[in-house]
């Protein structure tokens, strides 16, 4: 059976059975301090520079969320949820060593990347948690998740929508959504199991995050196109034509939006999504030679098929 489809059974406790086990990949390699181009996506500044605004908001947005779920897990007994955590941090560890190599191909730019990514700590793993209970930076832990795992629907289908990147940093998006993917309900369990989050609180969560995400990608994003020398009325042209890319029908986006709202539904977890698709390809590729680069090339040639 497609493991797209193991998770028609409820387990002991009454909720949906984890789909896809949570797998920590060591020691990848993608090649990221290769000859890639300064604009690596299509040629395009406003979505190679969207993209590395992610790459630099990871490595401090990783550490917040393994901090968030940190705090619950000495009060956690159960060896299964306690696996799935240690899997967890492992993953979300690769996550920030990758995404700092990613990141020093912007150093060699000249990018101050450190400034950048302090901006980003401080808002999250300093002010967040200082200003907000635990129980709520989980609940903004469990939302944030939430956008990670279903980005995956966008990068993985038919349109094939990072066919004009660099095929390093291709695979290092496509390995990132695929482990998000596996491990999506872990902060969402600690979070409903532990932390008592409630439906009110979970929902006013995700509408946060709906407006603290994407304007942190764009304050980094906006600060990348000024050190490429865009003028403000460049910048403005730029985006005007990067957000119709984003928000057109059949745009990068369109995909997400679906997903985005089965969050708010009473009784929601993330596992009662069980359709993923580009998941059982990428990891029969990436089985069969450990390449995560090859995998997320012979992924796009299978789900064109």
């Amino acid at each position: 059976m497609s493991q797209n489809h193991s998770a028609n059974t409820a387990n002991d406790a009454g909720k949906p059975a984890a789909v896809h086990p949570i797998v920590p990949r060591m020691h990848l390699q993608f090649q990221l301090d290769g000859d890639i181009p300064k604009y690596w996506m299509d040629g395009d500044a406003f979505k190679t520079r969207f993209w590395d605004a992610l790459s630099i908001i990871f490595p401090p947005g990783e550490k917040y969320f393994m901090n968030c779920v940190r705090e619950y897990r000495d009060r956690i007994s159960d060896p299964k949820l306690l696996q799935d955590i240690k899997d967890f941090n492992l993953q979300e560890a690769q996550h920030s060593m990758v995404h700092r190599q990613d990141n020093d191909r912007l150093r060699r730019q000249g990018v101050d990347v450190d400034s950048l990514t302090k901006y980003v700590d401080q808002m999250l793993n300093t002010e967040y948690r200082k200003n907000y209970s635990a129980g709520y930076n989980l609940a903004i832990t469990s939302a944030l998740e939430h956008f990670t795992s279903i980005i995956a629907h966008s990068l993985f289908d038919k349109r094939d929508v990072m066919k004009g990147a660099d095929p390093r940093v291709r695979a290092m998006y496509s390995w990132h959504a695929i482990e998000e993917v596996e491990h999506k309900g872990v902060a969402y369990d600690v979070m409903e199991d532990y932390a008592k989050v409630g439906y009110f609180k979970r929902v006013w969560a995700l509408v946060h995050s709906t407006y603290m995400f994407p304007r942190t990608i764009f304050v980094v994003q906006r600060r990348l196109m000024i050190h490429d020398g865009f003028s403000f009325t460049q910048r403005m042209g730029l985006m005007a034509k990067g957000l119709w890319w984003m928000f057109k029908p059949g745009g990068l986006l369109q995909p997400m939006l679906k997903h985005y709202w089965t969050y708010y539904k009473p009784g929601y977890h993330p596992w009662q999504e069980v359709d993923q698709p580009g998941y059982d390809q990428w990891l029969a590729a990436f089985n069969a030679s450990g390449d995560p680069v090859k995998a997320s090339e012979q992924t796009r040639t299978a789900l064109a098929l």
